[in-house]
């Protein structure tokens, strides 16, 4: 039933407790029997050796549980997303296909470099999102500063429901500013049992003034709760409840929960949020679809009884079962057994199995309708964002954009009679992972992967020598540089080849120019077509964007480049598509040439979190690397550097940054623009 759905993502920045907390939903909505510790390497929802390992989430894990109360039982679908920028196409895929999410922040360090990503990724979805702050229990943690830092860095409109009682050590529990009572946890049953208590005295006055911002947040975006509180009547819960309800899901207040999901302090008020104030499938703006043969836009709600259409949001490879294909429907029913139209790809496939997964095992499902998640098996030809539906019904919903890989190295097996092995290897990798790529290079005969950091590409390594059983050398990291061109170029280019006794003649007429930075490179036909058929135009701007992917001068991809096709001449006895594909592309390369080039490298933005006492010698570090220092931003117990530089600079930086910082500074690193390499 739709009304009792819940799809929800858990999202922040890294170690700020997402896995942690949601190990404690799983245990208190009775889905596992013992809590798994990240720490101890045994986390139900980090169930790769790796994830074990190194203490990380890799890959989003899907489960889904039930939670009763009042007589009614919430079917929750979880996705548990990555915090560590390397993997973010993950968060941008689960968040894609979520309804809902829950923003965790760390209550010492508050929005961290990879928050401001990950919800920025929440606001293109418009997905609606509830607050939790954890580790309430750490030294420094400060509820109340968290909500300002959440005010202020991500402009969202903040609103506790709860404030804490106590703080750091002393932290034991919550106060409910909705129905006005203390909560505590039993430490004797790991925080299964719930005491509830009247509020003390001695906090009164601080639950009143907070109940009271509470009233007033709401009634700027509430007429009834308005009305109640000029007449001087009492609000009640529900009230409350079903008008903060309506602000959460059009996105207008953010409500923010305090615990310490580590001590098993309230988790289980955040269970109840997710019920409460996250939406349902069908209460979310209907998802988007292109109609190919109508070429218009149609809305989809979310209808059991519509016909089928889903989204494959991630693609994960099983040794035994062969690609597990990850579905959200947002129409109608699939079954197992029946047939599936793929429509990007125009093909039909057969639905073998269709499994619920819960992290990395499963239970079989009669059907896979509206609103739910699931994994359809049997599907071979289906990648991440294709649309599968109905074979009459040829709509396509849109697909993702995931950000383009910025480091390169290169890879050899440790026989070259393993390279195919290695080949079929990297391809069902690329299959799993949209920011992972392969290629060849043509000039140096090495195999080069490419992905977003050197964590992201390690743990590819790792996975290829662990469960594909391959050993693999690789190269020094690559930095993937782009050209450009700085000044405007008018360029006329004639083409003339005879092939098979025949002329193959063009005669083409450009104007290339730079764009601003960050703006792609645009291809504009300005030239009249008179008598020239379409299908030579269509050969041009084959021939355009053909130029800008083979380079100018280095042969690395062109970008922020302006080509305009001024005019043409084209006679029916010479003209062919081959002469003014060619003639494109030559013309592009040679006008590019004219343009001054220029060589652009990755800039990073690198956010530092380092102790006071280091903060000098890690700005230092920065700056000896070609590094610009932003600004420095002051938390208790530790500063935050914020940073650009070279990422050719930065290989290596953290055995540096350990080194100056006896081990206590941590740094993220995220893409941000490409810029004129200096010369050297």
């Amino acid at each position: 039933m739709l009304k009792t759905m819940r799809n929800i993502g858990i999202m922040a920045h890294i170690d700020a407790g997402k896995t942690t907390t949601t190990e404690r939903i799983l245990y208190y909505t009775g889905k596992s029997h013992r809590i798994g510790e990240v720490d101890d390497g045994e986390a139900i929802m980090d169930w790769m050796e790796q994830e074990q390992e190194r203490g990380i989430t890799i890959q989003s894990a899907a489960t889904t549980t039930y939670w009763t109360r009042g007589g009614e039982t919430f079917q929750i679908n979880i996705i548990d997303t990555p915090g560590h920028v390397d993997f973010t196409a993950e968060v941008e895929r689960s968040l894609r296909v979520l309804d809902g999410a829950v923003a965790i922040f760390d209550a010492v360090r508050g929005v961290e470099p990879q928050t401001e990503t990950v919800w920025r990724q929440a606001e293109r979805y418009k997905v609606p999102c509830i607050g939790y702050v954890n580790k309430m229990d750490r030294v420094g943690a400060d509820f109340f500063q968290v909500l300002e830092d959440v005010q202020v860095k991500l402009g969202a409109k903040t609103m506790a429901l709860q404030i804490p009682i106590g703080r750091e050590n002393t932290f034991e529990g919550i106060i409910d500013l909705v129905d006005m009572r203390e909560l505590r946890w039993d430490a004797g049953d790991d925080g299964e049992t719930i005491i509830p208590a009247p509020i003390a005295p001695e906090r009164e006055a601080l639950a009143l003034e907070w109940r009271e911002k509470l009233i007033d947040a709401l009634s700027a975006v509430s007429d009834a709760i308005t009305e109640k509180y000029l007449g001087g009547e009492e609000i009640e819960g529900a009230l409350i409840r079903r008008e903060l309800r309506r602000a959460v899901l059009n996105r207008s207040l953010l409500p923010m929960l305090s615990g310490a999901s580590r001590r098993n302090i309230a988790v289980q008020p955040v269970i109840d949020a997710m019920v409460d104030y996250l939406p349902a499938p069908d209460e979310v703006t209907p998802a988007v679809g292109h109609h190919l043969k109508k070429e218009t836009d149609v809305l989809l709600p979310c209808d059991p009884n519509g016909l089928p259409l889903g989204l494959v949001f991630k693609i994960q490879n099983d040794r035994e079962a062969g690609s597990l294909c990850y579905v959200r429907m947002y129409s109608g029913i699939l079954k197992p057994g029946s047939a599936v139209f793929n429509v990007g790809k125009k093909k039909r496939e057969r639905i073998n199995r269709i499994l619920r997964m819960h992290s990395n095992k499963s239970e079989p499902m009669d059907e896979l309708a509206a609103g739910d998640i699931g994994v359809i098996i049997g599907m071979k030809l289906a990648q991440t964002g294709d649309t599968v539906g109905g074979e009459g019904w040829p709509v396509v919903l849109e697909k993702m954009d995931f950000p383009e890989p910025v480091i390169s190295v290169s890879i050899e097996p440790r026989t070259m009679s393993e390279m195919d092995k290695l080949r079929d290897i990297l391809a069902l990798l690329a299959k799993e992972d949209p920011t992972f790529t392969t290629k060849d290079n043509q000039e140096t005969g090495q195999l080069i992967i490419s992905g977003m950091g050197e964590l992201h590409l390690d743990v590819l390594v790792t996975r290829i020598t662990r469960e594909y059983n391959l050993s693999a050398k690789v190269g020094n990291p690559q930095v993937t540089y782009r050209e450009s061109i700085t000044r405007t170029v008018e360029h006329e280019e004639q083409f003339s080849k005879l092939m098979a006794g025949k002329e193959n003649a063009a005669v083409l007429r450009f104007k290339v120019e730079p764009l601003p930075s960050g703006s792609g490179n645009r291809y504009t036909n300005a030239a009249k077509p008179g008598n020239v058929p379409g299908p030579i135009f269509e050969a041009i701007e084959r021939g355009v964007k053909g130029a800008f992917s083979s380079g100018i001068v280095l042969g690395y991809p062109c970008i922020d480049v302006g080509v305009t096709l001024t005019g043409l001449e084209y006679s029916e006895l010479t003209g062919t598509e081959f002469a003014y594909e060619a003639c494109a592309s030559r013309g592009v390369y040679e006008a590019c040439r004219e343009g001054e080039p220029v060589l652009l490298e990755p800039i990073m933005a690198v956010d530092l979190v380092s102790p006071k006492e280091f903060v000098g010698d890690v700005m230092s570090l920065v700056t000896q690397r070609g590094g610009q220092v932003l600004s420095m931003d002051s938390k208790i117990g530790a500063d935050e550097v914020r940073a650009l530089a070279p990422m050719a600079k930065m290989f290596g930086f953290m055995t540096s940054l350990r080194s100056v910082s006896q081990g206590r500074a941590t740094f993220t690193m995220v893409f941000s623009r490409f810029e004129k390499k200096p010369e050297r």
